[in-house]
């Protein structure tokens, strides 16, 4: 792929969307990114372009399905087309808690947030990418969205059906030059991490370095990422090794 590709990466103003503008910035791909925090996406913004890349920014909540078709209808009246796209958005809700005591709303509310932006995002995106018969689509997932963790509440029962949207979006595209997979990028050094393992007094993973997969397994020809299902800080883990 060559370093033209046209990106999009939700959840773009902190943490890891912040750290995967900047890796593909790197990459002088073009880039459209969305967050629902204005000034935050804004700064994001200017870093990318004091990198050198060229980037749309729209405050956008990614759950609300006009908010979507504005900011895919920007992107493709812009660049033309859509390559990559980078489901990143989520929330963790109101912090460790049992599931017996989880608010009614808030679990409902995480629930929307973390799987219907994939779903709305992924339906709008794919048409342009049908096509044109390629494309590539990787969503966020998480090592609780295979084994169920006391406390993780809502978050981790959404991961699981962000992995089941994944593996269903891929085995329906099979057959097409679109490829849909997933990445776990393990406990990371995030705002969202804090909230969900409060005094953590372990080493956590580096959002840049994890983001650096992702910009490996986005544009590598070579990688075939339709219904898998990768892990990144093993993926780091094993370049590490090899390097010794």
């Amino acid at each position: 792929m060559n370093n033209k590709m046209v990106v999009i990466i939700t959840g773009a103003s902190k943490g890891l969307g912040r750290a995967l503008t900047l890796a593909f910035a790197k990459q002088g791909v073009r880039l459209a990114i969305c967050a629902r925090g204005e000034a935050m996406l804004r700064k994001v913004e200017q870093e990318a372009r004091e990198i050198g890349a060229e980037v749309i920014a729209v405050d956008a909540d990614v759950t609300n399905v006009k908010d979507v078709n504005r900011f895919v209808s920007i992107v493709e009246e812009t660049f033309g087309r859509i390559d990559i796209l980078i489901n990143n958005a989520s929330v963790f809700g109101p912090g460790p808690m049992l599931l017996a005591d989880y608010p009614d709303h808030d679990f409902a509310e995480v629930v929307r947030a973390n799987v219907v932006n994939p779903f709305l995002v992924t339906k709008r995106v794919l048409p342009g990418m049908l096509i044109r018969n390629i494309g590539r689509i990787l969503n966020v997932t998480s090592e609780a969205g295979k084994t169920g963790f006391a406390e993780w509440g809502a978050y981790g029962i959404s991961k699981f059906a962000v992995e089941g949207l994944t593996q269903t979006w891929a085995d329906e595209l099979q057959d097409t030059g679109v490829s849909v997979g997933m990445v776990d990028p393990g406990e990371m050094d995030t705002e969202m991490h804090a909230i969900a393992v409060l005094d953590c007094d372990y080493e956590l993973g580096n959002p840049h370095e994890v983001a650096d997969v992702f910009v490996h397994l986005a544009l590598s020809e070579s990688v075939k990422v339709n219904g898998k299902r990768f892990e990144a800080q093993a993926i780091l883990e094993e370049k590490r090794g090899s390097q010794l």
